[in-house]
């Protein structure tokens, strides 16, 4: 089977291709098939399945060209998987989703799991996001945030984890109250600082329109018309999950992220991430959004990673499957 496409413009043709051919080289080495170039014309021939795959993808490729996008050879990569998934999404839909812009910066879902996992925050109260690291959980949640406090939809955003490593018995370091808890909620911090003024931060943290505290400060609080973020989700015990859930006010989201490969906990403290799902799976307004190593918005090798991991854990349950539960105490961590 033999398809001809005509690319309008040269200058597209270029952006198409990438600079000496780099993306063209990235989409013939995902492919069988022949894909051979002259003027403004792209021929591709091959198979008629795989024909029709690569002539959807420069199809794609060439809508995100029209939306303003620059190609990149990431964005070919995650255009390629979303079409092979067979999702009903289009790529070029997914990926100029646009959440928020902050100082020429645009932050957008990368992947499909992540636009369903973003359009879940807007349809639903609560959301669990459980995936491995660098799938952009937390990421896409506090531009969400911050996104609902800029159109007005709610007062205040709440962004909390609990301090494990502490042991939350903060009283025990060194320093101010500040000080204590830094350390635990800086990446938090970090995140803020790319999607709003550094200078404002401070500011709306004095004024109580940001909060950044350790999770056993929401203790007998009910939270209104707020956007509440718990990361490090794993990290909770049963009991805790439960009273930061029964947290929820009026006019208020909540979005609960973490990964239950990474638990911090003592031995013998059940995670009330992965208890959560069984207990609340089913209850309206509720969503259980799962990204997996697909996801990883980070170096490759990150994704790598985590499956090489997940193989490792799975290759060291089996001999465990018949000897009792197993311990849970603290995993390899990635970082």
């Amino acid at each position: 089977m033999q398809t001809r496409i005509v690319v309008p413009g040269a200058r597209s043709m270029v952006s198409l291709l990438g600079s000496r051919d780099e993306l063209l080289q990235v989409v013939e080495q995902a492919f069988a098939s022949d894909i051979h170039v002259r003027g403004n014309e792209i021929t591709i021939t091959g198979e008629p399945a795989e024909t029709e795959l690569v002539t959807k993808l420069f199809e794609e490729l060439l809508a995100l060209l029209d939306k303003g996008d620059l190609l990149t050879t990431d964005a070919v990569e995650r255009s390629l998987a979303m079409l092979r998934s067979r999702s009903p999404e289009r790529p070029a839909e997914v990926l100029t989703l646009n959440i928020l812009s902050n100082r020429g910066r645009t932050i957008r879902p990368k992947t499909l799991n992540q636009k369903r996992y973003v359009d879940a925050i807007d349809a639903h109260t609560i959301v669990f996001s459980i995936g491995p690291a660098g799938t952009g959980k937390t990421y896409l949640a506090m531009a969400k945030a911050v996104q609902a406090l800029q159109g007005k939809q709610v007062n205040r955003i709440i962004l909390t984890r609990p301090a494990v490593e502490a042991g939350e018995r903060l009283g025990f370091l060194p320093g101010t109250l500040y000080d204590k808890i830094d350390p635990y909620l800086r990446p938090l911090y970090d995140a803020l600082h790319d999607m709003l003024d550094p200078d404002s931060i401070p500011r709306l943290i004095s004024a109580g329109t940001i909060e950044i505290a350790p999770l056993a400060y929401m203790r007998g609080r009910t939270l209104n018309d707020a956007f509440i973020i718990l990361d490090e989700a794993q990290n909770t015990s049963a009991e805790q999950m439960k009273m930061f859930l029964t947290r929820l006010g009026f006019g208020s989201k909540v979005v609960v992220t973490g990964d239950v490969t990474q638990v911090d906990l003592p031995s013998g403290t059940q995670s009330g991430l992965r208890v959560v799902r069984g207990i609340l799976d089913g209850i309206e307004d509720v969503h259980f959004a799962m990204l997996t190593s697909g996801d990883v918005v980070r170096h490759k090798l990150v994704s790598e990673i985590v499956d090489a991991y997940a193989r490792f854990d799975a290759e060291t349950a089996a001999p465990r499957s018949g000897s009792g539960p197993r311990r849970q105490g603290r995993p390899h961590r990635s970082g």
